[in-house]
């Protein structure tokens, strides 16, 4: 049987522990209706986990024995940044959801020149990458950066080992992959920026700055135009598998 996983700032060393968040507590006791020996996994966000078998539940805790202490193995040895434009609707949070099941470790909201959504609801968003984090299994929390500009974005990447921009017509990454056989899994963590058009595509200025920077890889997704929410699932996978 699945066991249901929880992020939080879970001192994992102790033997027993009582969880005092609210919305953890109401997980618990009144969504999924575990009982008193009902035993489910508890991850520090760190790497860290292990199972804990509820003992007790308190007005507002519950309490549990923990056992079974293990290092979380499903992290890839890559640092994926997915600098994905505010999309409209929830497409943004589509793309967030999926990408944190697939494995990225950071998204960083970006605002281009056809961006039509200036903003984002950070806090529902930080809810919807904890839950896809706990549903598939990940070992650490993404983290969600605050909205940026297209040129801010361009500056913080240049500290990345590369960063794949990815245009339609660009040559394949799967060909490009292959000119970077230094980002083999066997090899050391790397951290890769990936990044996504916005609806309507890339500006050409946007272009034009990439094509100038050094540290940026353009590439492309086939022949056929995905959209955005799309692309930046593709993209991920493909980086990091």
């Amino acid at each position: 049987m699945r066991l249901n996983r929880f992020f939080g700032n879970f001192d994992l060393n102790k033997d027993y522990i009582e969880i005092t968040d609210k919305e953890t507590v109401n997980q618990i006791r009144n969504v999924l209706r575990l009982k008193i020996g009902d035993t489910i996994i508890l991850c520090d966000g760190n790497l860290g986990e292990a199972t804990g078998q509820i003992a007790e539940y308190g007005k507002d805790s519950v309490s549990l024995g923990l056992n079974d202490k293990t290092t979380n193995k499903n992290e890839s040895n890559r640092k994926i940044i997915l600098y994905c434009p505010i999309l409209k609707k929830e497409n943004f949070e589509w793309a967030v959801q999926k990408a944190v099941e697939v494995g990225v470790s950071e998204i960083m909201p970006v605002i281009t020149k056809r961006t039509v959504k200036l903003n984002i609801k950070k806090e529902r968003v930080e809810k919807i990458i904890k839950e896809a984090a706990e549903q598939s299994g990940r070992g650490i929390l993404p983290k969600l950066h605050d909205a940026i500009s297209f040129d801010e974005a361009i500056i913080m990447a240049k500290t990345n080992d590369t960063n794949f921009f990815f245009h339609v017509g660009a040559p394949s990454i799967v060909e490009k992959m292959k000119d970077h056989a230094n980002l083999g899994q066997d090899n050391d963590a790397k951290e890769i920026g990936i990044f996504i058009g916005p609806e309507g595509g890339w500006d050409e200025e946007e272009i034009k700055r990439i094509r100038l920077s050094t540290n940026f890889v353009l590439a492309g997704l086939g022949a056929t135009v995905l959209r955005a929410e799309t692309a930046a699932i593709v993209a991920c996978f493909s980086i990091l598998f």
